[in-house]
């Protein structure tokens, strides 16, 4: 049997979180310095926002050299790593990076909930970092910087997407829920296949909230078609049409063309450089 999870449309609770925020956490992209520029330009041309400057930067425990920037837009935000060397393990494999309040407390209460500590903190150029793994394979980076940073809220929170086992999930939710503080919104046993490429079957679908964000937890047996399992991030936008307009004349290719459930029109786009996105857009309750 699994465990039961209490279902809520609450918010989460912040009382005890190390979590500072979601316009503070970024999903992690690696490509190869030539494809950089391509990317800022297709990225930033499909959602809006900006860059910060381009430094070359070590971002890494062990010596490494690598271009580093921060997209910054309405609906998520990247950190972008064109590395000019060989990538030391296990980075590259870690899919977002959360801020939080102390690292000591975050690392503390990561071991608490039952995640490993993959890569012990280190210092960056501008505060600390560490890696940390959930049960089922989840590499999360945790920030912590030298001076606190000021970013606007987001329009609408980007959701990490992560595909865990049948047999992993309950352990993943367990330790997940504990670090964050986050909570359950949904968990939906028998969600249509054909939101992971496979119509005809149905998986398990949970949906979790928390300071650091939204959390897609889709629960397979890993028999997935090509993209499914490769994005990292959902990002929701007001028109999916007219996104998907802009990514295309960009160089973005579509790889799924949009389908409609789950109460969201959503696709699947390929950026320069190779990374792999998620976009949707949330249908409208006035038909419910």
């Amino acid at each position: 049997m699994g465990l039961s999870w209490t279902q809520t449309t609450e918010g989460p609770n912040p009382a005890f979180t190390v979590a500072v925020g979601a316009q503070y956490d970024t999903t992690h992209v690696y490509v190869s310095p030539s494809d950089v520029d391509a990317f800022v330009a297709s990225f930033l041309g499909t959602f809006g926002g900006k860059s910060t400057k381009q430094v070359i930067a070590m971002v890494t425990p062990t010596p490494s050299k690598t271009t580093s920037q921060l997209l910054q837009t309405p609906v998520g935000t990247v950190s972008l790593f064109g590395f000019l060397t060989p990538i030391p393990a296990p980075f590259g494999a870690e899919r977002t990076g959360y801020l939080v309040t102390n690292m000591d407390a975050a690392i503390k209460k990561a071991k608490a909930s039952g995640a490993d500590v993959v890569v012990a903190p280190f210092p960056d150029p501008i505060g600390v970092d560490a890696v940390i793994e959930f049960p089922g394979g989840v590499k999360t980076q945790i920030y912590w910087h030298t001076t606190a940073p000021s970013y606007t809220p987001f329009v609408t929170v980007p959701e990490n997407r992560v595909y865990v086992s049948p047999d992993a999930v309950n352990k993943f939710l367990h330790s997940f829920l504990a670090f964050s503080d986050g909570r359950v919104v949904f968990d939906q046993p028998a969600a249509p296949g054909n939101e992971i490429g496979l119509p005809g079957t149905t998986f398990r679908r949970i949906q979790v909230e928390s300071v650091f964000g939204k959390l897609l937890v889709l629960v397979t047996d890993g028999h997935l078609p090509y993209p499914y399992g490769r994005e990292t991030t959902g990002y929701e936008v007001d028109d999916l049409g007219s996104t998907l307009q802009k990514a295309t004349s960009l160089g973005d290719k579509v790889l799924i063309q949009p389908v409609t459930l789950q109460g969201r029109t959503s696709a699947m786009v390929q950026f320069p450089g190779g990374y792999i996105a998620e976009i949707h857009s949330s249908i409208s309750s006035a038909g419910h």
